[in-house]
């Protein structure tokens, strides 16, 4: 049996509730996308319908 943890994206702006598993780690914190990850420097929201970053 496999265990899975759900949490809030790191990005204060985004909604998204992601799977550690699947999740963008970087500096212990983690993000549902690339473009939360990188604090929307190059990106713009997520792409998650209604996440609000």
């Amino acid at each position: 049996m496999k265990a899975v943890s759900l949490m809030k994206c790191a990005c204060e702006t985004c909604l998204c509730v992601i799977s550690t598993e699947d999740a963008v780690n970087k500096d212990n914190k983690y993000y549902c996308s690339e473009a939360c990850a990188e604090g929307h420097k190059t990106m713009k929201g997520c792409a998650h319908n209604g996440c609000g970053c």
